[in-house]
């Protein structure tokens, strides 16, 4: 016997029943997006065998009933986080949409607060590592348009993401192979995000590219400016300095100089110093940080576009969305130096 109602068929059973993706079966039921006539006349007879009937929510959502947008972070402080939030907000208010910014800070309920979330938004943009997997499934097994920022390829979820393999492995080749640096350490939690994952699989990358041997283990501290003084100070106090610290992002490596500068080191004559993203503070002077620059505001902007797309079905059911970064060379990696 079929399975009868909502709670007893799901997307995701449809999606597997009929060889299609779960946005196709989404945009089918709700009657948006482009599919051809074939496969509508499939996800069609399924639907009208499981009896399925997509909800008040996923009906309203062609319609923009909400008039919302959500984008989730597991903070809201910092430089990256604004930026990104800005290039989401412009193109939601180009669309005529609010925005809801939701920090999780990643507390433990926070898969219920982002569930609960969905149900007042047209669609949700998350960034990687913040949901489990298990909670983004859901999300989008019960027809909600969702977009992951940040994070790596998940199949039948579009991402929008920068490259951050290559960008770090050059940047630790340049240490390794142009300035002949050794006792490079990493700074940064693989664990924490995958962006904090993909730069250190670069650093390792590097070191076999430049038969350095294996990296040392990185210092695991988060992503701000404290962080980064707090790992530099535990660095200093085991003995005796690395030759070159490379921070997953720029605020740790500021927080580092500090660090550095506070105990009477000089950067980069003792210690050299690289970041991550070019936020505004590491090209100024007194900074003059060498770093990778993502586009941040174009990662905000391109996720709420591709989230639209999502909304109104005129998207591809999912594309993995990589954005260009760049090698940014200034003076504390010791180029310019004597």
């Amino acid at each position: 016997m079929a399975r009868r109602g909502r709670r007893g068929a799901t997307l995701q059973e449809i999606a597997q029943e009929t060889g299609v993706s779960v946005a196709t079966v989404s945009r089918v039921a709700r009657g948006v997006g482009q599919v051809s006539d074939d496969t509508r006349r499939r996800v069609l007879a399924a639907i009208e065998r499981h009896d399925f009937r997509p909800s008040p929510l996923g009906r309203g959502l062609a319609k923009r009933s909400h008039g919302a947008l959500a984008i989730v972070f597991p903070g809201l402080s910092g430089p990256y986080y604004s930026e990104v939030m800005g290039g989401f907000e412009e193109e939601a208010m180009r669309a005529e949409l609010a925005v809801v910014i939701l920090g999780t800070h990643l507390l433990r309920e926070s898969g219920q607060l982002v569930r609960d979330t969905a149900a007042r938004v047209d669609g949700l943009a998350v960034m990687g590592g913040v949901l489990s997997d298990d909670v983004v499934d859901r999300l989008r097994d019960r027809g909600d348009p969702v977009v992951l920022l940040a994070s790596g390829p998940r199949a039948g979820i579009p991402t929008v993401r920068t490259e951050n393999v290559s960008a770090f492995d050059r940047l630790t080749r340049h240490l390794l192979v142009d300035h002949g640096y050794d006792r490079l350490v990493f700074v940064g939690d693989p664990d924490s995000s995958p962006d904090a994952a993909y730069r250190w699989t670069g650093f390792g990358q590097a070191h076999r590219y430049a038969g350095a041997g294996t990296p040392a283990s990185p210092v695991r501290v988060g992503l701000t400016q404290s962080d980064g003084f707090i790992a530099m100070d535990r660095l200093l106090d085991a003995g005796p300095p690395p030759r070159a610290l490379m921070c997953a992002n720029d605020e740790t490596a500021i927080g580092a100089v500090l660090a550095l500068l506070d105990r009477g080191y000089r950067v980069p004559q003792d210690v050299a110093v690289t970041g991550f993203d070019d936020i505004p503070m590491a090209g100024l002077p007194v900074s003059g940080l060498t770093t990778v620059r993502q586009p941040m505001r174009e990662l905000g902007a391109v996720t709420a576009q591709v989230l639209l797309r999502e909304i109104d079905g005129s998207g591809p059911a999912a594309v993995d969305h990589v954005l260009e970064t760049h090698l940014v060379i200034r003076g504390s990696c010791g180029c310019g130096t004597t």
